[in-house]
């Protein structure tokens, strides 16, 4: 496919401009709007060739009005091929009005045509032709009752209305073609932002896949491993153990089974039925660790001012200080395990908000457990995505600890 092939639809004239030569079955056949328009310019013509012809009949013999009728009848039927060959029949049709004025209303509908259909070169030409030819038609078929310079000049006016008229019908056919071809392109430039934003609402699923599950396996792997390092644990130990692995493993069967049902129907929200964790739900967070064995201290300290216009914390702010906090106490777990986890949370509107998690050395053995070390690259980059900043490294104490700065617009 050429290249005129594939912008051919953005004009419907497009098929008048092909090549005069070109296959016929490459055109389209004619509307019934094209049907239509040529019905009623092979008429008009028909009516001013009535109009010549009675004046040539008055002036010239039978012979020569009988003549004159045979050629304005030929040239009103040469229009039905103006769209195949607009410019061979305008040519034609005006070099013959020369000669015979019945055929002048079908000369001026074809030039319509090549001003509809053909570039402004070649109109121009057509153009000047006509203007000679009507030119020269007052010297050769004059009309007793006009002026020769009125008639040049109703001729070369007709033709310059006639020409102008179809260059603006040009024109507003490619304006609203042009209008077209930009909605269809912003069309297809909304689907291409749905398609981005379907695959930011993926990336940021997946980023929650690895909070959330890293938080659930981590429980299942720090209970596992403390039963298979305390065989003789008491069996209450046990029994809660074998409590806290069955819970996590059934949420995390649960994040997993809405996950996978978001990746399947990406038509469909993709924060999925359950609530989004928020500030709110800090606390649960430090309970569900306080119950699975881990010893938590949080220290919340929000000024909310008073009054029904107090500013509350941003439900994406206080998401991003839940997932702070939720990988600072699963790396407690892992690689910290028993020891005192620290969650301090102050802030003020207009401030901002600081988040603070820190966990001392482990005393005691530590158990190997898995991890892809892109927790806290992905709170980082949560942060900032947020307007805010996270530093995490090793504490003075030889512990470890991690610090967020968030805003809190006032």
């Amino acid at each position: 496919m050429t290249r005129t092939d594939r912008h051919a639809w953005l004009l419907p004239s497009a098929m008048a401009d092909t090549p005069a030569d070109s296959p016929p079955g490459r055109r389209p056949r004619r509307t019934v709007r094209d049907w239509v328009v040529d019905t009623l310019l092979f008429l008009l013509a028909a009516f001013v060739g009535l109009l010549a012809a009675e004046t040539t009949d008055q002036l010239n013999s039978d012979a020569v009005a009988f003549a004159d009728q045979i050629v304005g009848a030929a040239a009103c039927s040469a229009l039905w091929l103006r769209r195949r060959r607009p410019v061979a029949v305008a040519v034609v049709l005006t070099v013959v009005s020369t000669v015979a004025p019945v055929a002048g209303g079908a000369a001026l509908a074809a030039l319509f045509g090549v001003a509809v259909r053909r570039p402004f070169r070649e109109t121009a030409i057509i153009g000047g032709i006509a203007v000679a030819s009507s030119t020269a038609q007052v010297f050769l078929r004059p009309d007793p009752s006009l002026h020769p310079a009125v008639a040049v000049v109703i001729g070369i006016v007709l033709t310059l209305l006639v020409t102008a008229w179809g260059m603006l019908v040009r024109s507003r056919r490619q304006l609203v073609e042009a209008l077209r071809e930009r909605a269809h392109r912003a069309e297809a430039e909304a689907e291409l932002r749905a398609e981005q934003a379907q695959r930011l609402a993926r990336e940021a699923i997946a980023r929650e896949m690895h909070d959330v599950l890293a938080h659930r396996l981590t429980l299942l792997s720090v209970h596992a491993g403390a039963l298979e390092f305390r065989p003789d644990a008491p069996p209450a130990q046990v029994a809660r153990a074998a409590g806290v692995i069955r819970d996590s493993a059934h949420e995390a069967l649960q994040d997993l089974r809405e996950i996978i049902g978001v990746l399947r129907a990406p038509g469909e929200g993709a924060e999925g039925d359950r609530p989004q964790p928020t500030l709110a739900t800090l606390d649960a967070l430090v309970a569900e660790s306080r119950r699975a064995g881990t010893k938590v201290v949080l220290d919340l300290d929000l000024d909310l001012g008073t009054g029904d216009d107090a500013p509350a914390v941003p439900a994406a702010i206080g998401r991003t200080v839940y997932r702070i906090a939720q990988e600072g106490l699963t790396n407690a777990r892992k690689h910290a395990p028993g020891t005192e986890v620290t969650v301090t949370v102050r802030g003020r509107p207009g401030d901002g908000l600081t988040v603070d998690v820190h966990n001392p050395a482990s005393t005691g053995p530590v158990p190997h457990v898995p991890g892809s070390g892109q927790g806290l690259i992905g709170l980082t980059e949560r942060a900032t995505l947020a307007g805010g900043r996270l530093e995490h490294g090793p504490a003075p104490d030889g512990g470890f600890a991690v610090h967020a700065w968030l805003p809190w617009p006032s």
